[in-house]
């Protein structure tokens, strides 16, 4: 079995894990991690499947990813973004003494909307991504990145931002992909969240036009946590908001010591 890559970066005082979202890869962080590397020493995962970890053959499921990147990294404030946010809450909720500190970053722990859930995305949005995966591959990734962009400032700009580092380090596995899209369709943690130990940040773009804001004030609500919704941002702050993305996170970290 392969281990997962993890990039290390920065030398300061707090270790900090970031994992990131569908189809990507721990540089995308890269704008966010410049500002940080003072302050913390980084553990920039690629997830299963993804990026370095093209090749690895832990499954793309919460927890085996969560027990995988806690055996590879030291305690630390864990910061999952999208997708990578059910592995970092899973950490949080089952590995805890391992977890200092949990950001959510743009993910709910439901991402499909009904009847008890008004919050999410349409069950057949998601259902048509994974078909269209199997029909066309590359294209499907180029709306799925387009949706990320929506809501920001400039999406063209952060659209070929997001588009650049998707691919940056080779394609992602089209089956771990169609795993991921399950994970989205079928994954509902909102009863564990009055289980959370460490203390959590719920941080939404305003403009997010895949995980809604309201969806992550709920959240943040549900388990006692903080909530930090960033103007103008969308999918991805820590592209077009990295500094007040960096305030942020450092303003939580440093009320958790």
């Amino acid at each position: 079995m392969s281990d997962l890559a993890i990039e290390v970066r920065g030398t300061g005082p707090v270790p900090l894990v970031l994992i990131h979202g569908w189809a990507m890869h721990g540089g995308i962080f890269a704008p966010l991690a410049d500002l940080l590397e003072s302050a913390f020493t980084m553990y920039l995962v690629d997830l299963p499947g993804h990026g370095n970890s093209r090749n690895s053959g832990i499954p793309l499921e919460p927890r085996a990813c969560a027990d995988a990147i806690a055996a590879a990294t030291p305690p630390a404030v864990w910061l999952g973004w999208s997708l990578g946010g059910l592995v970092a809450l899973t950490a949080a909720l089952e590995r805890h003494e391992h977890v200092l500190g949990l950001t959510m970053l743009c993910s709910t722990p439901k991402f499909v909307r009904d009847d008890t859930w008004p919050y999410g995305n349409d069950a057949s949005m998601v259902r048509q991504l994974a078909a269209d995966l199997k029909t066309d591959y590359r294209a499907t990734l180029e709306r799925f990145i387009a949706l990320e962009a929506m809501g920001s400032a400039d999406p063209r700009a952060e659209a070929r931002r997001l588009r650049e580092e998707t691919f940056a380090r080779g394609e992602p596995d089209p089956r771990v992909l169609q795993e991921g899209i399950r994970l989205l369709e079928t994954t509902d943690m909102r009863d564990r969240l009055p289980e959370l130990v460490p203390a959590s940040l719920w941080m939404a773009g305003h403009r997010d036009r895949l995980v809604h804001p309201s969806a992550m004030k709920w959240s943040a609500n549900a388990c006692g946590g903080d909530f930090n919704d960033i103007a103008h941002a969308g999918h991805a702050p820590f592209i077009g908001h990295a500094d007040a993305m960096a305030d942020a996170l450092q303003s939580f970290i440093g009320a958790l010591a």
